[in-house]
């Protein structure tokens, strides 16, 4: 027999328990996917915006690898806290697989970005996805970002263009959805008329993909513009032949919206795609910010941009940084601070340089955040192939022959999947006494409440 920790169930922890028991050859194989919150899917439950229900639905192909009998989700457990340390999870499991994604968001480094109303987008993501560790003091409440006219998003990839079309977006569209009924209301509530995503390179560069960015486009009641001196700085604006096929694609979206910048004036809601802009301090007034003041950038001729020594500032009463990820340290293992991941060799963990029998890595904190949900797979594949080529080696070593109870010996209450069931039902419910589809819980004390009424089950 072969027991299998897998810390994290996001997309990459389930790829990497599926493809576990699917691959391996050695009889009885046990998987235990452990994670922090007593929820499962990581970033899908929590990431995806809730207006993306297509993305959403991957749910479904994840809960049927979780619900697999050689499978068991283990949820409401944090490791390095009550003496679950890394070398202890080896004394409970013959190897483990740590797939805990790039939690923490990367800063701008400029002046004036901890004033009130600078927040990062990972933080209004996971305000609106209900995620129990998410504050809302920014986002409710009276004197909030939400308050003002005018926000400012900066950064061009995917979770900007997220992040933009829930500001822009109309609360009846989001009604039908799972957003928790706290951050319904603040949208609802919300006086935010003017988006501004920004970027410091032009369109022919933005990381978004074409779909997501037509999005804004269809928002209703929502004018969506773009400054025509920022189109005329990017060479690849009028000749996108050398651009990738995404690229080309995107400019020809940006390109109708220049056309018809002028459209739509009377409409409720307007969305400024600014380019070739670098912020360079957030500006204050009592204690909050009132404006981003941006350097203008110019193409240097190598694919980068430089700063031209020109100045432009745009109002702002909630600012919004997307601008990537990076790894969090995870107390024990070893960590390349300047990577954000765990230093390895196709997913085995290097202490020292040298490969560390029975643990490796899976994911983001593998690979470092790139890709998309897809991109998880062969990445679990490759660490997988590791794992089972030492399985032989690994199945001599000595564990605990219980390791649920050694994780309830150390103060651990793990919620099995029969608490998760639990959850939904009591969501479930909550969406029927509000008038609404499934909305989802969004504190710690709720969702383990809603997890005990579903204890006595089995996971």
């Amino acid at each position: 027999m072969l027991r299998v920790a897998v810390v994290g169930s996001g997309p990459s922890g389930v790829y990497t328990a599926q493809s576990l028991v699917q691959q391996s050859t050695v009889p009885g194989i046990r998987v235990d996917v452990l994670d922090r919150l007593p929820c499962p899917y990581g970033l899908v439950r929590y990431g995806v915006a809730p207006d993306h229900e297509k993305i959403k639905s991957l749910q479904q192909n994840l809960r049927a690898v979780l619900e697999d009998e050689r499978i068991a989700f283990v949820g409401d457990v944090e490791i390095g806290t009550r003496g679950l340390t890394p070398a202890r999870l080896l004394e409970l499991y013959h190897a483990v697989v740590y797939c805990v994604g790039a939690a923490r968001d990367r800063r701008l480094g400029v002046p004036g970005e901890d004033l009130a109303g600078s927040c990062s987008a990972t933080d209004f993501v996971s305000w609106y996805s209900a995620h129990p560790d998410a504050s809302a003091n920014g986002f409710t409440g009276s004197g909030t970002g939400l308050n003002g006219r005018s926000a400012v998003v900066i950064g061009v990839g995917n979770v900007a263009v997220d992040v933009t079309r829930i500001l822009a977006r109309g609360v009846d569209e989001l009604r039908p959805t799972d957003v928790p009924e706290g951050a319904l209301r603040a949208l609802e509530a919300s006086r935010v008329r003017e988006v501004h995503m920004v970027g410091r390179r032009g369109p022919g560069q933005a990381k978004f993909t074409t779909k997501e960015l037509r999005e804004l486009g269809g928002l209703p009641g929502v004018r969506v513009g773009v400054e025509a001196a920022d189109l005329a700085l990017d060479p690849s604006f009028a000749d996108p032949s050398g651009l990738p096929a995404v690229n080309r694609r995107n400019l020809e979206v940006v390109r109708g919206w220049a056309a018809g910048d002028a459209d739509g004036d009377d409409l409720a809601r307007g969305i400024r795609l600014r380019f070739f802009l670098r912020p360079v301090e957030l500006l204050g007034e009592n204690g909050r910010v009132a404006a981003v003041r941006f350097e203008r950038t110019e193409p240097d001729g190598a694919g980068g941009v430089r700063g031209t020594g020109r100045f432009e500032e745009i109002e702002a009463q909630l600012v919004l940084r997307a601008v990537g990820y990076k790894g969090v340290p995870l107390p024990g293992l070893p960590f390349d601070e300047a990577r954000g991941t765990v230093p390895n060799e196709a997913g085995r963990v290097l202490r020292d340089g040298a490969p560390s029998l029975g643990e490796y890595v899976a994911g983001w904190i593998k690979r470092g955040p790139t890709g998309v949900i897809g991109t998880n797979r062969p990445c679990a594949k490759e660490t997988v192939a590791s794992l089972l080529a030492d399985a032989a080696e690994l199945a001599g070593r000595e564990v605990a022959g219980d390791p649920l109870g050694a994780l309830r010996d150390l103060g651990h209450e793990p919620v099995a999947w029969r608490g998760w069931l639990s959850i939904e039902e009591a969501e479930s419910a909550l969406g029927h006494a509000l008038g609404r589809g499934r909305v989802k819980i969004p504190d710690w004390a709720g969702l383990r409440a809603a997890a005990r009424e579903g204890s006595a089950g089995h996971g």
